[in-house]
């Protein structure tokens, strides 16, 4: 479950920052940078900081929708 929500949560801040980057200012796109490196280290390290949030909050990582 927690990894749903958290390719949820990625692929809705880089959308946003997207959509943001097109209607406001260019500089929205280091958000997108941002989310992809941390998506890239994470493959790595198999650690992201949104896991933590997540966790605080109640969210089981071995929890079945």
């Amino acid at each position: 479950m927690m990894e749903r929500i958290l390719r949820g949560i990625a692929g809705f801040v880089i959308l946003l920052s997207l959509i943001l980057s097109r209607l406001h200012t260019e500089n929205w796109l280091i958000l997108t940078a941002f989310m992809g490196l941390n998506l890239l280290q994470s493959s790595f390290t198999n650690w992201c900081p949104t896991m933590s949030i997540l966790r605080a909050l109640g969210i089981d990582k071995n929890k079945e929708v």
